[in-house]
């Protein structure tokens, strides 16, 4: 399983619409994609326009498919409206524990 974890900022008075564009990138991804397992976006408790996605794939093709859907050049259209530029740090990493 491949885990990608997205940081970011949002622009102040773009939450709301921010999180609507979210919500349909992971919907999306959930119906759209095999590939994909978990969407999981939580914000910071003491900045609310930090947020940080964690997503699981099957592995690095079904997140190479995630990025070439019609759906994640929508969101990364809307993502450059909300998001302050130069705060997205993306981590790709090999998920190697799980507990629930």
């Amino acid at each position: 399983m491949i885990a990608l974890t997205v940081s970011l900022q949002v622009v102040p008075g773009c939450r709301d619409d921010f999180l609507q564009a979210i919500g349909e990138n992971a919907e999306r991804s959930f119906t759209d994609e095999p590939g994909c397992r978990y969407f999981d976006v939580v914000c910071d408790l003491d900045d609310d326009h930090h947020f940080v996605f964690h997503e699981i794939y099957d592995d690095e093709a079904a997140v190479a498919a995630h990025r070439a859907a019609p759906h994640f050049k929508v969101w990364r259209e809307a993502a450059a409206k909300y998001v302050v530029p130069g705060s997205q740090v993306n981590t790709l990493s090999r998920r190697l524990f799980h507990h629930s």
